[in-house]
């Protein structure tokens, strides 16, 4: 049943904090400030100060547990295909990193922009040399690789330059083709991820 005004108690003045009961002594208390969680005793506030803390804490375990079961479960829903690109994303980093401060392959411009490894024999005509190191060199992405389709005329002298031509004959021949497993896959982008790190540290160094 509603109060009646006389029924009702006395309200507390306007902006007067409401009192409190302690999470650690359980004892009723007034708070100075709205923020105030605690009693003014400092074992209290020491002792909820470290709750706050375990809490938060077990908080970011459970976070990570999360994220790790997440990549887990992601990690095993993955294709061939999928891993078929983490390999090529690899395997792409490392040719950039291996030839970080060359010209474009194609070009041979040293100009500021932005690089990509570009395949001489695409792995559209040639998936058989997709991951192999002679096949790919710096090229700048936007010009070459991009509004040339790889600039292959431009492309094969420098090649022929930089390999020579038993190299060169080697990679314009026919090649086996090859059919990789996700294990496969797996080792070659866990290899070629760990060449990355070793050459970068070695650029830095």
């Amino acid at each position: 049943m509603k109060r009646t005004p006389l029924q009702r108690k006395t309200p507390l003045k306007s902006g007067a904090p409401r009192r409190k009961r302690c999470p650690e002594c359980r004892v009723m208390f007034t708070p100075s400030r709205d923020t105030q969680a605690v009693c003014g005793e400092i074992e209290c506030a020491i002792a909820y100060g470290k709750s706050e803390k375990g809490q938060a804490s077990a908080k970011k375990a459970l976070a990570d547990v999360g994220r790790k079961d997440i990549k887990v479960r992601k990690e095993k829903l993955k294709s061939r295909a999928d891993h078929l690109k983490d390999t090529q994303h690899a395997f792409n980093a490392w040719i950039r990193a291996r030839d970080a401060g060359q010209p474009c392959i194609s070009c041979g411009t040293t100009a500021d922009v932005q690089y990509c490894a570009g395949h001489y024999r695409t792995t559209g005509s040639c998936p058989e040399l997709r991951f192999e190191p002679l096949n790919v060199h710096l090229q700048c992405n936007k010009n070459c690789n991009l509004s040339k389709s790889g600039n292959i005329l431009g492309y094969r002298p420098r090649l022929l330059e930089k390999i020579g031509a038993e190299m060169l004959a080697w990679i314009e021949g026919p090649h086996e083709a090859k059919k990789y497993t996700i294990e496969q896959l797996k080792a070659m982008t866990a290899e070629y991820r760990a060449k990355t790190r070793e050459l970068k540290k070695g650029q830095a160094a």
